[in-house]
């Protein structure tokens, strides 16, 4: 077999640019930290990091999706614990109505502070979370849900609860109608009563000048157990809004630990290994300038030389 010196250049020169061409991408694995930088480098790698990346978006956003659910049940069982309170003190001020030396006018004047705490308790019930949406409007409101009218309290929302669009659904919203609204009336055996009917009738008894004692004595033990019965509607609310927050707080843990191994998917797939790639860079950097010599010395055997 006859070999030219150009085709020993060529054969020399060839290997010279494979050798640097590998040296650069290794440079530049080693630049940006991935092993797999196109879908060329690696199909089978590339396309799994692209699932891992895919499952990673997926949970990554079902986890605002939850977060958004975890304020807004944060924002509801904060309110309810409120309304809680603010029903205690309207207690304390009916049981107060009833001393028996009070007069007409002292009962008169406990009706302004009633009416303070019935007035905080229609806020607290149009409470929103961060978004603007009203915690307490159930399947949605564009309008505060409790309207106060003529007829006293209206609930304008849509009864049930709004839930996120995620694989595990959570509340976004609650039931404002069964929190506040639909209360078992001890005074009227099968009948509801509101929050706010419970305060208003109380308030409504307390106005009334000239009633004996006994009606008072009959007042006072109505409106507290009025109060009492929707109080525990309240709290039954929060213990379900308390409940919701420790599914909640699950789901995202779960999604965290989802969001992790896609993250761990995706790096085993296309991130580099640095140590073996600085040891490959080594080898390959002395291949070359071996290359480099022999290429060298192949250049200084010519005939000609010989022949000065």
């Amino acid at each position: 077999m006859r070999v030219t010196t150009a085709n020993a250049y060529e054969a020399i020169v060839a290997n010279l640019q494979q050798r640097q061409q590998q040296l650069v991408q290794t440079q530049s694995q080693m630049t940006s930290g991935k092993r797999v930088q196109r879908a060329g480098d690696d199909p089978a790698a590339a396309a799994q990091a692209e699932r891992a990346l895919a499952w990673q978006a997926r949970a990554q956003a079902e986890q605002r999706a939850i977060g958004a659910a975890r304020h807004a049940m944060q924002v509801g069982e904060s309110a309810l614990g409120n309304a809680g309170e603010l029903l205690q003190q309207a207690r304390e001020r009916v049981v107060q109505a009833g001393n028996a030396t009070y007069t007409d006018s002292d009962r008169a004047a406990l009706v302004p502070v009633l009416q303070n705490l019935r007035a905080q308790l229609l806020t607290t019930a149009n409470s929103r979370d961060g978004t603007g949406r009203y915690v307490f409007g159930g399947l949605g409101s564009d309008a505060a849900p409790f309207q106060d009218g003529p007829l006293g309290v209206q609930y304008t929302g849509r009864p049930g609860q709004q839930q996120t669009a995620t694989a595990e659904a959570a509340p976004l919203s609650l039931d404002g109608s069964a929190a506040w609204m639909q209360a078992a009336d001890p005074a009227n055996a099968g009948g509801t009563i509101s929050v706010f009917d419970a305060l208003d009738r109380t308030i409504a008894d307390l106005q009334t000048p000239g009633r004996s004692s006994a009606d008072i004595a009959q007042t006072v033990r109505t409106g507290l157990a009025r109060i009492d019965a929707v109080a525990q509607g309240l709290s039954l609310a929060r213990t379900a809004a308390g409940t919701a927050l420790q599914r909640i707080d699950a789901i995202d843990q779960r999604l965290g630990q989802d969001s992790d191994l896609a993250r761990q998917q995706r790096s085993n797939a296309e991130d580099l290994d640095l140590v073996q790639a600085i040891s490959d860079f080594q080898a390959q950097q002395t291949g070359y300038d071996a290359a480099l010599k022999a290429y060298a010395t192949v250049q200084r055997m010519s005939l000609f030389q010989y022949l000065g």
